[in-house]
């Protein structure tokens, strides 16, 4: 049996458990004995479409899903972006439910207007200064602190001290959203 069968039974396992579901109402769902189904689950009986095809459709889930994916490039190849100065260096695939940055601000004067939108952010100062501006609080957060914040508290992050600063930066997809994608005022994607 190949090494991609093998993970059919432990997969089909993990499906029916994540939903609650014992393995007589898995099989009383899907038309089959409880017996039948302990010996795909345990590897002991080989799959087939005819037996899976009803017990993916009672689990939501796709035959596809019981076999392990193919091994895919692990690394990010994304451009970097430029806006105001800052470099954006994205550091997860485009298709991640968390976005993660690297971005190198450049100094300024006076902090940008802060911002209001959906969402949650989080930094890590990697080199430099970063001043934050959150709500009624102004802080100034050296190499090696971080920040997570609400960020329908407005805000702005810019760097201080007349050097570029660099911070990891991760978002959720409301927050990324309005780093990563110009636009007027107010448009969030």
């Amino acid at each position: 049996m190949s090494q991609d069968l093998k993970q059919v039974g432990p997969r089909l396992r993990a499906a029916r458990q994540a939903r609650g579901w014992t393995l007589d109402e898995l099989a009383e769902r899907a038309g089959m004995s409880a017996s039948t189904l302990s010996r795909l689950e345990s590897g002991k009986r080989q799959a087939s479409l005819e037996l899976l095809l009803p017990l993916t459709r009672r689990l939501g889930i796709r035959v596809d899903d019981l076999l392990p994916a193919e091994d895919a490039d692990p690394r990010v190849r994304r451009p970097e972006i430029r806006r105001d100065g800052q470099v954006i260096v994205p550091l997860a695939p485009e298709d991640s439910r968390i976005s993660t940055y690297k971005i190198t601000f450049p100094p300024r004067a006076e902090p940008p207007e802060p911002r209001v939108h959906d969402g949650f952010e989080w930094f890590y100062v990697l080199s430099g200064r970063i001043r934050l501006i959150l709500g009624d609080q102004d802080l100034v957060l050296a190499r090696g602190e971080a920040a997570e914040f609400d960020t329908r508290t407005p805000h702005s992050i810019s760097a201080t001290g007349g050097k570029p600063a660099q911070v990891i930066s991760i978002f959720n997809d409301d927050g990324a959203r309005i780093h990563t994608h110009t636009g007027p005022p107010g448009d969030r994607g």
